[in-house]
């Protein structure tokens, strides 16, 4: 697997669950449809109007792994017999980077998981990483680092 040598942009998103609810939001809390792209200047038919208050390729995929990945620890959280916390939280942040002249994603994970053993959460979270269908895409694909606090 290839690290980034030079990360381009990163794409944030904070995601929060609770029983009833759950919300991602990139850094910027805003939610669009519309996409981007940072820095394509040579190829302006790609370069959207007002592209920095929306959403980027990178803050999509963020968002959508981490709706999904949270879901996971729920479900993984239920087979354990692990109450969570309501202040249940993943921040994931996606870079856009290169290594000589071939382009690469990454990811930082982090899990937030306040009142709960490091150890059970941690088991947790490995247990949900597993089952994620987002996590077993880039499994070997990208370098992925998951932080459990």
């Amino acid at each position: 697997m290839t690290k980034i040598e030079k990360v381009l942009f990163t794409g944030k998103t904070h995601t929060t669950a609770s029983q009833h609810t759950g919300a991602s939001r990139g850094h910027e809390e805003r939610l669009d449809l519309r996409l981007s792209a940072p820095g394509n200047d040579a190829h302006p038919q790609h370069v959207f109007e007002a592209a920095d208050p929306h959403p980027t390729a990178e803050q999509l995929f963020a968002g959508a792994w981490s709706a999904c990945l949270i879901t996971a620890i729920g479900l993984a959280a239920k087979a354990k017999k692990v109450a969570l916390p309501s202040d249940l939280a993943l921040d994931i942040e996606i870079d856009l980077g290169m290594t000589g002249n071939a382009y690469f994603l990454g990811a930082r994970i982090d899990v937030t998981m306040p009142g709960v053993a490091r150890d059970v959460a941690e088991a947790v979270v490995h247990a949900a990483d597993e089952m994620c269908p987002y996590s077993k895409a880039t499994r070997g694909n990208i370098d992925v680092a998951i932080n459990v606090i």
